[in-house]
């Protein structure tokens, strides 16, 4: 791969690294723990929601990141054709 297409490669790579990880951070951290007093007064399956965040929300996001960060980096290594066979 020429050095012009490994730059555009790897800024792509942390454009996409970069949203994910904030998603992250907005649900473990916001929703989990700032947001969790005002997210406390909604109740989903008899639990307040600002507990849920906290202790399985960040988990679940977290899961369906790796999963969406698989998706963007397949697409990303066929676009660049830099792809396993």
């Amino acid at each position: 791969m020429e050095e012009r297409d490994l730059k555009g490669y790897w800024k792509k790579n942390l454009q996409y690294m970069g949203i994910l990880l904030s998603s992250w951070f907005i649900v473990s951290y916001g929703f989990g723990i700032l947001l969790a007093p005002v997210l406390n007064e909604i109740q989903i399956g008899g639990f307040k929601l600002g507990f849920w965040f906290a202790q399985q929300g960040s988990i679940y996001t977290f899961v369906i990141l790796i999963f969406v960060y698989v998706y963007l980096m397949n697409k990303l290594d066929r676009e660049f054709k830099v792809q396993e066979d």
